[in-house]
């Protein structure tokens, strides 16, 4: 089996289980862990990485990363 390796790192536990939700759908297994400053770091498998770090970009609403000017 594949080594966890981090893939995105959450704010809170609603953008995790989005982010969690995109990979599942895209076919990733994901597995959450708690950060020491209460952040939540999305991690799959090392070989799924690349993968997973593109279901998440295409996943994500540039508007909710970027404030309208």
């Amino acid at each position: 089996m594949s080594e966890m390796v981090q893939a995105a790192v959450a704010s809170d536990v609603r953008e995790a289980e989005e982010i969690q939700e995109i990979l599942h759908s895209a076919g990733i297994a994901s597995e959450l862990e708690t950060g020491e400053d209460d952040s939540l770091t999305v991690l799959v498998p090392e070989s799924e990485l690349e993968a997973a770090q593109d279901a998440i970009e295409a996943g994500t609403d540039p508007d909710d990363l970027v404030a309208d000017p």
